[in-house]
């Protein structure tokens, strides 16, 4: 029976070219989203893909989540911790809430998710978590402080939380995006987007596939050897050590 895999954020953006990517590979996906509902229902009606509404920075409403997918597609042996937010500002401007919005949305959302299958995994002995971290979380941002925080709590997380259940044939690995062509991006003023290209050696922007590639790779049984690794696909615009 195919694998389910669960994609957080996972109807728009990149988290929506991963659930296709994962689908083409022949997972079960379940995309989660926790804003409109147009956007979800346009995804599913294109794909096929059972699309589940919670906010994945409540850590009760992911749990009933996470148990209706259990009921609808069967045990989740693949997570994709992809949910993110950005509320950016200087800090010295920075509002609390700014501040926690990010954190929850793209930090303890990884709490929230892993915590809801980690037993499950451990059980059947078997299980694939993959968290999108960012660049960001590996060389800081300017007025990013609340995002880049999240991120490279994100890398610490992994590592960790890899160590714990690497006797138990689970694997957790982070993948670190630079500068991907999502509509977010393509919306910048070309002045400022030519700038950002002229940073990247590979002299382009990452292609949303280029990570939905890796989640597909660290996703399959056969990477059992990989774990605690971070992957960096940002075009060498930043090569971390």
């Amino acid at each position: 029976m195919a694998r389910v895999a669960l994609v957080t954020g996972g109807t728009r953006g990149i988290g929506a070219t991963i659930s296709t990517a994962l689908q083409a590979a022949g997972y079960r996906v379940a995309a989660n989203y926790g804003g409109s509902e147009e956007p979800a229902r346009k995804f599913h009606s294109q794909t096929g893909i059972q699309t589940y509404k919670f906010s994945v920075a409540d850590y009760a409403a992911t749990g009933e989540g996470i148990a209706r997918i259990g009921k609808e597609l069967g045990p989740i042996d693949v997570v994709v911790n992809n949910a993110g937010i950005t509320r950016d500002g200087f800090l010295h401007r920075m509002k609390p809430e700014q501040w926690s919005e990010v954190i929850a949305t793209n930090l303890s959302s990884c709490f929230n998710v892993s915590r809801h299958v980690i037993e499950g995994m451990r059980e059947r002995g078997f299980g694939r978590i993959v968290n999108i971290s960012s660049i960001n979380g590996q060389k800081g941002q300017f007025g990013q402080t609340n995002y880049s925080a999240a991120k490279a709590g994100m890398l610490g997380f992994t590592r960790a939380l890899a160590l714990e259940n690497a006797s138990r044939g689970i694997t957790v690995n982070a993948i670190a995006p630079g500068y991907i062509k999502t509509e977010m991006v393509a919306a910048m003023p070309a002045e400022q987007l030519a700038k950002v290209v002229a940073t990247i050696p590979v002299g382009r922007l990452g292609e949303a596939s280029d990570v939905a590639r890796c989640v597909v790779f660290l996703a399959a049984d056969e990477a059992g050897f990989i774990t605690g690794a971070t992957f960096t696909v940002n075009g060498a615009q930043y090569i971390a050590a």
